[in-house]
């Protein structure tokens, strides 16, 4: 039987090897190749991070912080680079999703599912 980790190791180079990663990758490169998208995206994370970390630690997030955020999302969303990226990290997204749901399975046969109670 091989080694858990050899298969792990086997899954990382299979979704580097996947059309879904491939395309991220392309529309990565092409928004950093652009200085004025890489500067907006950059924002664009950053203000994503500082919300999380808010919300993280317990922290009230402002009425000025949530438009912030919305005008940011709006902006980025007009960019056709930006916009492809983010669809290409939602098909990423999906993927790697649906392989966690996988490889859990085990632990959810074993477990059972929370909320359902056997009959």
């Amino acid at each position: 039987m091989s080694n858990v980790y050899d298969s792990a190791h086997e899954l990382e180079k299979a979704i580097q090897a996947s059309d879904e990663f491939k395309d991220l990758k392309a529309a990565y490169d092409k928004v950093m190749e652009d200085s004025s998208a890489k500067q907006m995206f950059e924002n664009f994370r950053n203000t994503q991070m500082e919300l999380q970390q808010k919300q993280m630690q317990g922290a009230e997030i402002t009425e000025e912080e949530v438009e912030n955020a919305k005008k940011v999302v709006e902006l980025v969303q007009q960019h056709e680079d930006i916009s492809k990226l983010m669809e290409q990290e939602q098909r990423v997204n999906v993927l790697v999703n649906d392989i966690s749901r996988i490889i859990t399975k085990p632990l959810e046969e074993l477990y059972g599912v929370p909320g359902q109670q056997e009959q």
